[in-house]
Protein backbone atom coordinates (compact mmCIF):
# COMPACT_ATOMS: atom_id res chain seq x y z
CA UNK A 1 0.00 0.00 0.00
CA UNK A 2 1.40 3.19 -1.05
CA UNK A 3 1.89 6.20 1.78
CA UNK A 4 0.17 9.14 1.55
CA UNK A 5 1.31 10.96 4.44
CA UNK A 6 4.82 11.96 5.64
CA UNK A 7 5.33 12.90 8.85
CA UNK A 8 8.46 14.32 10.28
CA UNK A 9 10.36 14.27 13.57
CA UNK A 10 12.03 17.57 14.34
CA UNK A 11 14.98 18.00 15.93
CA UNK A 12 17.96 16.11 14.68
CA UNK A 13 15.51 14.91 11.47
CA UNK A 14 14.99 18.22 9.71
CA UNK A 15 17.00 20.50 11.97
CA UNK A 16 20.39 20.43 13.05
CA UNK A 17 20.20 21.03 16.76
CA UNK A 18 24.13 22.21 17.06
CA UNK A 19 23.01 25.56 17.54
CA UNK A 20 20.17 24.69 19.27
CA UNK A 21 22.43 23.14 22.53
CA UNK A 22 24.64 25.97 22.22
CA UNK A 23 22.48 28.42 23.26
CA UNK A 24 20.82 25.85 25.58
CA UNK A 25 24.58 25.21 26.96
CA UNK A 26 24.86 29.40 27.19
CA UNK A 27 21.55 29.81 28.97
CA UNK A 28 22.84 27.33 31.44
CA UNK A 29 26.12 28.79 32.13
CA UNK A 30 28.53 26.36 30.55
CA UNK A 31 30.14 25.37 27.81
CA UNK A 32 28.97 23.20 25.30
CA UNK A 33 30.77 20.53 25.60
CA UNK A 34 30.16 19.75 28.67
CA UNK A 35 26.11 19.74 27.40
CA UNK A 36 27.10 17.61 24.46
CA UNK A 37 29.29 15.23 27.24
CA UNK A 38 26.19 14.85 29.32
CA UNK A 39 23.76 14.19 26.47
CA UNK A 40 25.65 11.59 25.60
CA UNK A 41 25.35 9.79 28.78
CA UNK A 42 21.67 10.30 29.23
CA UNK A 43 21.63 8.27 25.10
CA UNK A 44 23.71 5.35 26.40
CA UNK A 45 21.42 4.71 29.54
CA UNK A 46 18.41 5.16 27.43
CA UNK A 47 17.07 7.86 28.79
CA UNK A 48 15.77 11.48 28.07
CA UNK A 49 17.66 14.12 27.11
CA UNK A 50 16.32 16.66 29.81
CA UNK A 51 18.09 14.44 32.78
CA UNK A 52 21.37 15.52 31.50
CA UNK A 53 21.06 18.54 33.99
CA UNK A 54 20.69 15.85 37.24
CA UNK A 55 23.82 14.07 35.88
CA UNK A 56 25.62 17.99 35.84
CA UNK A 57 24.43 18.73 38.89
CA UNK A 58 22.99 22.14 37.68
CA UNK A 59 19.31 23.17 37.66
CA UNK A 60 17.62 23.04 33.70
CA UNK A 61 16.98 26.59 32.75
CA UNK A 62 13.34 25.95 31.71
CA UNK A 63 12.77 29.82 31.08
CA UNK A 64 15.14 29.87 28.45
CA UNK A 65 14.40 26.26 26.89
CA UNK A 66 10.91 27.32 26.33
CA UNK A 67 12.04 30.46 24.86
CA UNK A 68 14.68 29.14 22.33
CA UNK A 69 13.57 28.69 19.00
CA UNK A 70 14.64 27.22 15.65
CA UNK A 71 15.97 29.50 12.74
CA UNK A 72 15.17 28.27 8.92
CA UNK A 73 18.87 28.34 9.17
CA UNK A 74 19.22 25.38 11.21
CA UNK A 75 17.42 22.97 8.65
CA UNK A 76 19.92 20.27 7.59
CA UNK A 77 20.41 21.42 3.86
CA UNK A 78 18.45 18.47 2.37
CA UNK A 79 15.49 18.92 4.56
CA UNK A 80 13.53 21.58 3.17
CA UNK A 81 13.88 20.33 -0.47
CA UNK A 82 12.67 17.34 0.97
CA UNK A 83 9.05 18.79 2.20
CA UNK A 84 8.51 20.56 -1.58
CA UNK A 85 9.53 17.15 -3.21
CA UNK A 86 7.45 15.21 -1.11
CA UNK A 87 4.26 17.72 -1.26
CA UNK A 88 5.02 18.00 -5.54
CA UNK A 89 3.77 14.11 -5.23
CA UNK A 90 0.81 15.24 -4.09
CA UNK A 91 1.81 13.74 -0.54
CA UNK A 92 0.28 15.44 2.26
CA UNK A 93 3.27 16.65 4.64
CA UNK A 94 3.37 17.09 8.47
CA UNK A 95 5.61 18.01 11.16
CA UNK A 96 5.41 16.18 15.15
CA UNK A 97 7.97 16.03 17.50
CA UNK A 98 8.39 16.14 21.15
CA UNK A 99 8.35 20.30 20.59
CA UNK A 100 7.14 23.35 23.28
CA UNK A 101 4.52 25.84 22.12
CA UNK A 102 7.24 28.51 21.36
CA UNK A 103 8.76 25.54 18.60
CA UNK A 104 5.17 24.84 17.47
CA UNK A 105 4.65 28.30 16.85
CA UNK A 106 7.52 29.59 14.73
CA UNK A 107 7.31 25.99 12.75
CA UNK A 108 3.60 27.41 11.69
CA UNK A 109 4.80 31.15 11.14
CA UNK A 110 8.33 30.16 9.02
CA UNK A 111 5.89 29.76 5.83
CA UNK A 112 7.37 26.00 5.72
CA UNK A 113 6.28 23.42 2.80
CA UNK A 114 4.22 21.65 4.92
CA UNK A 115 0.64 20.58 5.01
CA UNK A 116 0.35 19.89 9.05
CA UNK A 117 1.89 21.23 12.16
CA UNK A 118 1.31 19.13 14.78
CA UNK A 119 3.47 17.85 18.22
CA UNK A 120 3.27 16.95 21.66
CA UNK A 121 2.31 20.88 22.68
CA UNK A 122 -0.79 20.85 21.01
CA UNK A 123 -1.50 16.99 21.07
CA UNK A 124 -1.25 17.01 24.91
CA UNK A 125 0.66 13.85 24.56
CA UNK A 126 4.51 12.81 23.99
CA UNK A 127 6.42 10.17 22.30
CA UNK A 128 7.11 7.32 22.90
CA UNK A 129 3.35 7.30 23.88
CA UNK A 130 1.40 5.92 21.45
CA UNK A 131 -1.32 7.98 21.81
CA UNK A 132 0.53 10.69 19.90
CA UNK A 133 0.38 8.20 16.82
CA UNK A 134 -3.08 7.73 17.28
CA UNK A 135 -3.34 11.41 17.43
CA UNK A 136 -1.13 11.74 14.10
CA UNK A 137 -3.35 9.46 12.49
CA UNK A 138 -6.54 11.69 13.51
CA UNK A 139 -5.39 15.32 12.41
CA UNK A 140 -3.96 13.62 9.13
CA UNK A 141 -7.18 11.86 8.65
CA UNK A 142 -5.54 9.33 7.05
CA UNK A 143 -5.39 5.54 7.43
CA UNK A 144 -3.13 3.86 9.68
CA UNK A 145 -1.05 2.09 7.02
CA UNK A 146 -0.48 4.79 4.72
CA UNK A 147 1.32 7.17 7.11
CA UNK A 148 5.06 7.07 7.17
CA UNK A 149 6.84 8.71 10.31
CA UNK A 150 10.76 9.72 10.12
CA UNK A 151 12.72 10.37 12.92
CA UNK A 152 16.26 9.86 13.95
CA UNK A 153 15.37 8.24 17.37
CA UNK A 154 14.75 4.37 17.60
CA UNK A 155 12.99 4.46 20.86
CA UNK A 156 11.16 7.68 20.36
CA UNK A 157 10.52 7.68 17.09
CA UNK A 158 11.03 4.18 15.18
CA UNK A 159 9.55 1.43 17.51
CA UNK A 160 6.56 3.37 18.85
CA UNK A 161 5.55 4.22 15.70
CA UNK A 162 6.06 0.90 14.45
CA UNK A 163 4.00 -0.99 17.27
CA UNK A 164 0.96 2.34 16.37
CA UNK A 165 1.07 -0.07 12.46
CA UNK A 166 2.93 3.69 10.87
CA UNK A 167 5.63 3.02 8.10
CA UNK A 168 8.88 3.51 10.30
CA UNK A 169 11.66 5.40 8.53
CA UNK A 170 14.80 5.64 10.63
CA UNK A 171 17.40 8.67 9.34
CA UNK A 172 21.05 7.82 10.35
CA UNK A 173 22.13 11.45 11.93
CA UNK A 174 22.63 13.21 14.89
CA UNK A 175 23.67 11.62 18.35
CA UNK A 176 20.68 9.43 18.48
CA UNK A 177 20.59 8.44 14.94
CA UNK A 178 23.93 7.26 15.09
CA UNK A 179 24.32 5.54 18.45
CA UNK A 180 20.88 3.81 18.22
CA UNK A 181 20.70 0.82 16.12
CA UNK A 182 18.44 0.25 13.50
CA UNK A 183 16.03 -2.44 14.33
CA UNK A 184 15.98 -5.54 11.28
CA UNK A 185 13.32 -4.89 8.69
CA UNK A 186 13.19 -1.01 9.47
CA UNK A 187 13.67 1.20 6.22
CA UNK A 188 17.46 3.60 6.97
CA UNK A 189 18.44 6.38 5.14
CA UNK A 190 21.35 8.58 5.40
CA UNK A 191 19.75 11.39 4.24
CA UNK A 192 16.24 13.01 3.23
CA UNK A 193 17.41 12.85 -0.56
CA UNK A 194 16.74 8.96 -0.52
CA UNK A 195 12.82 9.53 1.08
CA UNK A 196 11.84 9.62 -1.92
CA UNK A 197 13.13 6.43 -3.85
CA UNK A 198 12.54 4.65 -0.28
CA UNK A 199 8.82 5.66 -0.49
CA UNK A 200 8.67 4.22 -4.41
CA UNK A 201 10.18 1.24 -3.44
CA UNK A 202 7.54 0.97 -0.78
CA UNK A 203 4.60 1.33 -2.90
CA UNK A 204 6.01 -0.67 -5.50
CA UNK A 205 6.42 -3.58 -2.82
CA UNK A 206 10.42 -4.17 -3.56
CA UNK A 207 12.74 -4.90 -0.73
Amino acid sequence: MAVRTVFFDVGETLIDEERYWRDVAAAAGVGPHIVWAALGKTIERGEEHWQLWRHLGIERPASAWEGIVYSVDDFYPDALDCLRALRSRGLLVGLAGNQSAALEGWARSADLPVDLVSGSASLGVRKPDPAFFSALVEVSGTPVAEIAYVGDRVDNDVLPALAAGVVAIHIRRGPWGFLQATPSGVEVIDSLGELPGVLDRLASGSS
